[in-house]
């Protein structure tokens, strides 16, 4: 689809109307957590009264969303398809789309600096004198492979700081990934903005459902944990592959997709779910037990608030629970610095005091979640900062560089 031809910055002393363009690498039929939370900004925004584009490369389609107006660029998903390691790469044509769709909005908020969309719309988008924003979801992921480790930490010396440091606005959505770029020098404090839930799809089950909800996905009558997100090395597949076939009295139910197939490690207590999210998803957590998610390098996944939301109790790695410091006590920490055989024995002991909790504890949990993670609050947070971005930038240019705290 053309964009509307560029037009120049309106006052925007009242926030309704304005026009944002949300860059993304992908949509959220690509199931990451990075795009879901792309998708839930941008319909949040446009029900605040912002004229939104929701611009990402055609690797998938995007969902329906009525309230918005939905873009792609061309590009190719070699680096996820051969490596899996997901870094699409838009093509001259898919750049130019890029351009023009930053032309025609007022502001940009970018979803992650390190990919190569995100470079160019930060790069259009000072050509054009837009104000950007960035949303910063994760810092540094510790690869096992030698090669990955390095193509991280250039990529975020390289590309991620100094997009940092160019924008005009930064969020953070934990304070582990905050705390990672603290030396970055920004052009204004960032912001902490933990993602989003929806409180009315992610909500904890009625006595007896999650019974019934098991028998119809096909779960075992036993106690179910469950893992969500992209089958990569990164969340700790490997490790729960080592769990699933040490507890065979548990059913480890896996929803997402990747390059790792857990349906390949023939466990008869493994069952995969593919195609899910929203309330497809949501009826998946309410049929389980706890979320099992020893992921590293990524603040505080999209998922952990999810299955609060619905009541779960949490097992990840120590580095997530301090991502946000009133969830600490919520989730089951594990040292996953640790030899597998401790590691698996940790992540065991915690399940079993996770299966022991009462349904009050389930109730607590999902109670916090719709206090601190519901979604309209977060927007309004955003749609302020993007207002005063754009007043400021009518008025005054870009403020003074700052350091983080």
């Amino acid at each position: 689809m053309r964009a509307p031809a560029a037009a120049p910055i309106r006052p925007a002393s009242q926030p309704a109307g304005l026009r944002v363009l949300v860059v993304s690498a992908c949509f959220e039929t690509h199931l990451g957590g990075i795009e879901i939370v792309a998708a839930r900004l941008a319909d949040e925004l446009a029900r605040l009264g912002l004229d939104v584009t929701w611009l990402a490369s055609d690797v998938t389609a995007p969902a329906a969303h009525p309230a918005i107006r939905v873009a792609s660029y061309a590009a190719s998903n070699f680096a996820e398809r051969r490596l899996g390691f997901p870094y699409v790469l838009p093509g001259p044509r898919g750049l130019a789309q890029i351009a023009r769709e930053v032309r025609a909005a007022e502001a940009v908020i970018i979803h992650d600096s390190l990919y190569l969309p995100s470079v160019a719309a930060l790069l259009a988008a000072k050509a054009a004198r837009r104000p950007v924003l960035i949303v910063q979801h994760i810092g540094s992921v510790p690869y096992q492979s030698p090669v990955l480790r390095l193509l991280m930490a250039l990529g975020n010396a390289i590309i991620a700081r100094p997009m940092l440091a160019h924008a005009d606005q930064m969020v953070f959505i934990s304070g582990f990934v905050r705390d990672f770029f603290r030396e970055v020098r920004f052009r204004r404090p960032p912001a902490l903005i933990f993602n989003g839930v929806d409180i009315e799809v992610f909500r904890p089950p009625a006595e007896g459902e999650p019974q019934a909800l098991r028998r119809s996905l096909g779960l075992a009558e036993r106690p179910t944990a469950l893992f969500v997100g992209r089958f990569v090395e990164k969340k700790g597949l490997h490790i729960l592959r080592e769990a699933a076939a040490a507890r065979p009295d548990v059913q480890w139910a896996f929803a997402g997709h990747g390059p790792i197939d857990p349906g390949a490690w023939a466990l008869p207590n493994v069952k995969v779910f593919t195609g899910l999210f929203g309330a497809s998803l949501a009826r998946l957590y309410q049929a389980s037990d706890a979320l099992v998610l020893p992921s590293v390098g990524e603040g505080f996944p999209l998922v952990i608030q999810e299955a609060l939301a619905c009541g779960l109790p949490v097992i990840c790695g120590e580095e997530t629970t301090r991502a946000d410091a009133a969830a600490t006590e919520l989730l089951y920490g594990l040292d996953l610095a640790q030899s597998m055989t401790a590691i698996v024995a940790d992540l065991s002991q915690s399940l079993n005091a996770a299966l022991a909790q009462s349904s009050n504890a389930r109730k607590q949990r999902a109670s916090f979640a719709r206090e601190r993670y519901a979604w309209n609050s977060a927007a309004m947070r955003y749609r302020d900062l993007l207002a005063h971005l754009v007043i400021d930038r009518e008025t005054s240019g870009v403020g003074p560089l700052v350091q983080a705290h």
